[in-house]
């Protein structure tokens, strides 16, 4: 990334206003561990991925004939093509190969269909016995066909059945994300619970996937219901990931009451709140400027021995920020590095941000230079923000040109705010050529639409004639 221009560096050492706060920490440049992970509830392996049976591979011989296998749904084309391939490959037809067929005709094709070209194959090539991989290429396919019910879904299941493979937790994991995938939800409940019936239960994946699908698409009190029928009927009951999860979509909501209820649920369950579920709780006070309350959160967890992450101090850094509240937030900074944590990008940003509300904006700046000295690397957000704050009002106009010059050689994207403050700032500065540079760069780096850079440009334009005209400028 582009370092401090010399002339943003001799504004900074050219003013008193700018000294380094005390409250700023001083970061050796040694290399930053790397941060923990965030959804460390959810492993980043697909849980539908979990049986190698399920795995669904281009074979060799499919690959020969890729194009061909897509040209049409048509049954007795896709048989001739199967037959063709067969009679004339030189690999192995083992069952990745009869899957991978199986699966690219039945993408495209009616179930009843896919069935026969199944049928088929057997009959074809005796040597192919049938998995439940198999049936699950079938199973998926009548989950995301267009059908107001499940009846498509009942018939593979009958047929998988009916072959000697009772569902198992992953048929039912493949379903569910199959259904939900084109917006199934219903479906995938009413599923869930016949399959649990019948079959088998689903495990926690599946469970807290569906839980998390709900909370998008439908009413908390019927997420709820949800749960509660799910625990009473077949003994499935929430667990921490689970009221992660809700703590979550309650948070991203606003009701940060029914936050605090759940987290009392959470201990009365026997489930100790971790990390992740404090910093939920504290992302969604600070979503709402609630400094104060987001620093009890952070208390809480320092008494209750969980040891605050990088994400911890990001979000607390953040809200205190948003809220104005910089020098507090600057303390927390210094806490930060002197517990181990190294600040980020997103560390430094928020308090260049909250600066820049502020009006020291060449604090910001000063900012931007202790944190690449301490290794850091500012990046197109961080120079963004830095530009809104030096354009906003025209004071420092010169100065936001100059970091714009930075960005467009490193080639970064504006940001919407800071397309909007310069061009403002460069037609209010008289400086209407270099306004439509920036469009053309804005333009040319997809930075925004061809419209919205536009439109804030003939918008500028127009309130700076209209205001002329009525002698205010």
């Amino acid at each position: 990334m582009g370092k401090v221009p010399p002339s943003l560096r001799s504004a900074i050492s050219a003013t008193t206003l700018i000294k380094k706060s005390p409250a700023a920490p001083t970061v050796s440049p040694s290399p930053p561990p790397p941060p923990p992970p965030q959804f460390r509830h959810f492993p980043k392996k697909n849980p539908s991925q979990r049986s190698q049976k399920t795995q669904i591979q281009t074979s060799p011989a499919i690959s020969q004939h890729k194009e061909a296998i897509f040209k049409s749904p048509d049954l007795n084309d896709a048989k001739k093509l199967f037959n063709s391939i067969t009679s004339t490959s030189r690999f192995p037809l083992d069952l990745r190969f009869h899957n991978s067929f199986l699966q690219s005709y039945a993408a495209i094709s009616p179930i009843d269909d896919s069935i026969s070209l199944l049928n088929h194959m057997v009959k074809t090539i005796p040597s192919f016995t049938p998995d439940r991989s198999t049936y699950h290429v079938l199973i998926t396919n009548s989950c995301i066909k267009p059908e107001d019910s499940l009846s498509l879904v009942h018939q593979t299941l009958n047929l998988m059945v009916n072959s000697g493979f009772q569902p198992n937790q992953v048929t039912a994991d493949l379903a569910v994300r199959a259904l939900c995938s084109v917006d199934r939800e219903d479906d995938a409940v009413e599923l869930v619970k016949e399959l649990a019936s019948k079959h088998s239960k689903p495990d926690s994946y599946t469970y807290n996937f569906l839980i998390k699908r709900l909370c998008k698409c439908r009413a908390l009190s019927t997420v709820y219901d949800f749960i509660d029928e799910l625990r009473s009927s077949f003994d499935l009951n929430p667990d921490i990931v689970t009221y992660t999860i809700l703590i979550d979509n309650v948070c991203n909501s606003k009701n940060l009451r029914e936050a605090t209820r759940l987290l009392s649920v959470l201990r009365d369950c026997g489930f100790k709140p971790d990390c992740f579920v404090y910093n939920t709780i504290m992302k969604g006070y600070c979503m709402l400027s609630r400094g104060s309350e987001a620093i009890e959160v952070y208390k809480k967890m320092k008494e209750e021995g969980v040891e605050p992450d990088l994400v911890t101090y990001n979000t607390l850094i953040f809200g205190l920020s948003k809220s104005g509240r910089v020098d507090e937030a600057q303390k927390y900074l210094k806490i930060m590095a002197e517990t181990g944590h190294f600040p980020d990008a997103a560390t430094y940003t928020s308090l260049m941000n909250g600066m820049c509300r502020k009006g020291n904006v060449l604090g910001a700046l000063a900012l931007l230079e202790e944190m690449e000295a301490n290794g850091c690397s500012p990046n197109s957000c961080t120079y963004s923000t830095l530009l809104h704050g030096l354009c906003k009002g025209g004071r420092f106009l010169e100065k936001g040109i100059e970091l714009y010059r930075v960005m467009k050689e490193e080639g970064m994207k504006l940001e919407t705010a800071s397309y909007a403050t310069l061009v403002r700032a460069l037609c209010r500065g008289g400086k209407v050529a270099e306004a439509y540079e920036v469009f053309d760069y804005a333009v040319e780096s997809k930075s925004l639409t061809d419209v919205a850079a536009y439109s804030t440009l003939e918008s500028t334009l127009k309130s700076l004639t209209k205001a002329r005209h009525q002698g205010l400028v």
